[in-house]
C-alpha cells in the first residue's frame, strides 16, 4: 500500500503519482456504490497488485476543497488571470473568480496578462491598455499579490513562480486571457494547445480537454493544474451574510456597522459605505459586491 496523488483521469483510469513513479489505477467498485468519484488532485491510497498492469485506488483521503466544473480537488492557490485587452477585462467576472477562491479558502494571486499590449498597436490602443493595467493594479494591489506578464517575457514570471512555490495551483480566468500560454511557459514539456481570440466576440476558444496535474520545476511539492473550465460558472453558493467576508476589503469594515445584519446596500450608519466615501474601498469593487448581492437575492 502506498500514498499518492491523482494527476490525470481518462476513460475510467486514474494516474497516481507516488514519488517519481506514476501508476495507472482503477478505483474500487465501492466508490461508485457510494456515489464517490475520484478527482484529479485527490490524495489517495493505492494497492499494487502483483501480475496486474493496473493498481487499485483503495482510499480517497479527505479533501481540502473540491470543484465540480472542472472536477478537481485540493487546490492550494488560485492564480486569477485577466488580460489588459483582447479580451478586455470585466471586473465583475474577475471578482466572481476571486469570490470562488476566497470561499475555497485558497491563496490568491491576481495575474495581469498581455501587458506587452501597452507597447504595441496604435497609440490609442497602447494608451487604453496602459490605463487598464494601471486601473487593475490600483484596484487589486491593496488586496492581493499582483503580477504582470508579457509575451516577450519581460515580466514578473519569477515572482509568480515564487508565490506558488510549494503549492498546488490552478489558473482561472475568462476564455482568451492567455492561461494556456502561461502554462506553456511554466511547463513547456506539457505542450498545451493555445487558442486564438475571436475578433467578433473577443473570447477565446477552450483548448484544454481534460484535467491534468503537473510538477513544476524540480520541487515535487509545487504542482499546477491544466484544466478545462474555471472560465464561467453559476452564482456561487454564498448567502447574503457570507458574501461580505468573501470581499476582504469590504469584510474588514463589516463588523463596525450600526446593525449586525447590515448588508451595506441601503442601511443607515453603515461602516462599509463610510469607508467607501473615504476612499478606503474602491468604488468598482463595491459595485461588483452589490451586483453579486443582487444575484444572490434573486
Amino acid at each position: 500500500m502506498l500514498n499518492g496523488k491523482i494527476v490525470k483521469g481518462i476513460a475510467g483510469f486514474y494516474y497516481v503519482k507516488s514519488g517519481d513513479t506514476v501508476y495507472r489505477c482503477k478505483a474500487r467498485g465501492i466508490f461508485k456504490e457510494r456515489g464517490i468519484k475520484p478527482a484529479v488532485g485527490d490524495d489517495v491510497e493505492v494497492e499494487i497488485i502483483e501480475g496486474n498492469d493496473d493498481s487499485l485506488i483503495t482510499e480517497i483521503l479527505p479533501r481540502k476543497n473540491e470543484f465540480i466544473r472542472p472536477f478537481v480537488a485540493n487546490v492550494d492557490c488560485f492564480v486569477i488571470v485577466t488580460a489588459v485587452a483582447k479580451p478586455a477585462p470585466i471586473l465583475q467576472t474577475i471578482d466572481r473568480f476571486l469570490v470562488m477562491a476566497e470561499k475555497a479558502e485558497t491563496d490568491i494571486v491576481v495575474c495581469i496578462n498581455k501587458c506587452d499590449l501597452t507597447e504595441q498597436g496604435g497609440s490609442r490602443q497602447r494608451q487604453k491598455a496602459a490605463e487598464t493595467k494601471a486601473e487593475l493594479q490600483e484596484i487589486y494591489r491593496p488586496i492581493y499579490p499582483v503580477v504582470c506578464l508579457s509575451k516577450d517575457g519581460e515580466d514578473d514570471m519569477d515572482k509568480l513562480l515564487q508565490l506558488i512555490r510549494g503549492k498546488t495551483t490552478a489558473l482561472a480566468g475568462a476564455s482568451g486571457v492567455g492561461k494556456s500560454t502561461i502554462l506553456n511557459r511554466m511547463i513547456p514539456h506539457a505542450l498545451m494547445e493555445t487558442g486564438s481570440v475571436s475578433d467578433k466576440t473577443q473570447r477565446g476558444r477552450h483548448t484544454t480537454r481534460h484535467s491534468e496535474l503537473f510538477v513544476l520545476g524540480d520541487d515535487p511539492d509545487t504542482m499546477i493544474f491544466d484544466t478545462p473550465g474555471f472560465t464561467s460558472f453559476d452564482i456561487l453558493e454564498a448567502d447574503e451574510e457570507e458574501l461580505q467576508y468573501l470581499y476582504p476589503d469590504i469584510g474588514k469594515f463589516a463588523g463596525k456597522c450600526r446593525y449586525d445584519n447590515c448588508r451595506h446596500i441601503a442601511e443607515p450608519e453603515c461602516a462599509v459605505k463610510e469607508a467607501l466615501a473615504k476612499g478606503q474601498i474602491h468604488p468598482k469593487r463595491y459595485e461588483s459586491y452589490k451586483l453579486q448581492m443582487e444575484e444572490i437575492r434573486k
